[in-house]
């Protein structure tokens, strides 16, 4: 029966992915009640602290956008991006990964990437290379940011083994970084030359080609520099706070505020400072691009998390027989299940949030959990997530494009080799830090 339970679940993820963006949270809850009404099962424990934490980064974050932040942070990379334009398709992950990193959400990528596209025509390049790996390296970059949901519940997790919050984060950064970076290289070589693409020569014949090289630098609000200072403070207090209160460094004992708590307080308190700061009416906040994307990946969290989990707590013997020998004397499969289970969930955070308690309560070291953390950035597989569409629109050389059978676009190489440098880069870390 829990074959068939199964493919339930795997219907109603199907289900979301046509419905698209916040409807695969819809999904999920449909799926949860069907699982429990048609199969009799006890729904599975609701992510509330994922929930919890994205809403919290996600106000902080809309805040710094009213405030003028993001649009600040876009300015700097512009301009990273054209001192050295040769070199766009290694200093585009670089930027998209680090606004990643420092803001907990890939969302930032959609500011960059006209930039980028542009910069690479101008100079020539197939925008199609440093497209794909900015865009990859966004997706990935959340398992090395010290605020995102993923990294969060992860690190609680695996407190309950002994490792600490700092140690996931030395592994994962470095081994993440590295292997986006060598997967760089590699997508500088896929395509052809942009002079050589028939269908850019059709487009440009065409005059579909824009011949545009403004820069996008406007006038910038007066708390913009301000609220990605006051941003950043709050990152830092984030990261001292968890290290300071962790048991292998123990400044603090017995905190007050436990670190979800703390990070969620600090983020909020963020948002209040920009808020006063900078003087920004808080109603706007609302309308923020950032914050109706920020809500949006609540409702899928709860939804195909809340799924996941359901099915997971109902099964997890059958679960144990089945995968823990397997898991056991092939740790490095669990990449491969990560790697799929993310294609399908849409999300790092529902993905860690799902697999990533069951597979350590199968027996999985933490050394082989945290080096195969980085696959649940996934989410290019199937070219219908946000930051890819938006890739393939901002390219006008119809060069960043998606094909016939769905899986030809240039995102899936350099993906794919990022995911699997960074298994192997941090298999070859963790027993050193750990």
């Amino acid at each position: 029966m829990w074959l068939v339970e199964l493919l339930v679940v795997l219907l109603f993820i199907w289900l979301g992915a046509r419905l698209g963006s916040i409807g695969i949270g819809f999904a999920g809850g449909f799926g949860v009640l069907v699982l429990a009404f048609v199969f009799g099962i006890k729904p599975g424990s609701i992510p509330v602290d994922v929930i919890l934490i994205i809403m919290s980064v996600i106000a902080a974050i809309a805040a710094m956008q009213v405030a003028g932040g993001l649009d600040f942070m876009v300015q700097l990379a512009e301009k990273v991006l054209r001192s050295n334009p040769k070199y766009i398709t290694f200093m585009a992950p670089v930027v998209t990964y680090t606004m990643t990193m420092f803001a907990g959400t890939g969302l930032t990528a959609f500011s960059t990437l006209p930039v980028i596209a542009e910069v690479a025509k101008e100079t020539g390049v197939r925008p199609s290379r440093p497209l794909a790996i900015a865009t990859v390296a966004s997706q990935i970059a959340i398992t090395a940011s010290p605020i995102s949901a993923a990294v969060i519940f992860f690190a609680s997790e695996l407190e309950k083994v002994g490792v600490s919050y700092v140690q996931l984060l030395l592994i994962s950064i470095p081994s993440t970084f590295q292997a986006v970076m060598m997967a760089a290289v590699v997508t500088n070589f896929l395509g052809k030359e942009l002079k050589d693409d028939p269908v850019y020569q059709d487009r440009l014949a065409r005059g579909l080609v824009s011949t545009s090289s403004d820069s996008r630098q406007g006038e910038m609000k007066p708390g913009a520099r301000m609220s990605v200072l006051i941003f950043l403070m709050g990152l830092i207090a984030v990261v001292s706070y968890a290290t300071a209160i962790s048991g292998n460094v123990g400044l603090i004992k017995d905190p007050v505020l436990p670190r979800d708590h703390a990070i969620m307080t600090i983020m909020l308190t963020v948002a209040s400072f920009i808020a006063l700061v900078c003087r920004i009416n808080t109603s706007d906040v609302l309308n923020a691009a950032t914050f109706k994307s920020g809500m949006s990946a609540c409702v899928c969290v709860l939804g195909v998390a809340w799924l996941g989990t359901t099915f997971v707590s109902a099964h997890i013997e059958e679960i144990n027989v089945f995968a823990g020998s397997l898991l056991e004397a092939k740790p490095w499969l669990l990449a491969v299940v990560l790697f799929f289970a993310a294609m399908l969930l849409y999300s790092q955070a529902a993905t860690t949030r799902a697999l990533m308690p069951a597979a350590l309560a199968l027996g999985i070291s933490p050394v082989a959990a945290i080096a195969s953390f980085g696959a649940v950035g996934s989410l290019f597989v199937l070219p219908t997530y946000p930051t890819l569409l938006a890739a393939v629109e901002f390219d006008d050389t119809g060069s960043t494009r998606i094909g016939r059978y769905v899986f030809d676009h240039p995102f899936l190489i350099p993906g794919v080799t990022a995911i699997a440098l960074s298994v192997v880069i941090g298999f070859m870390i963790a027993p050193i830090i750990l």
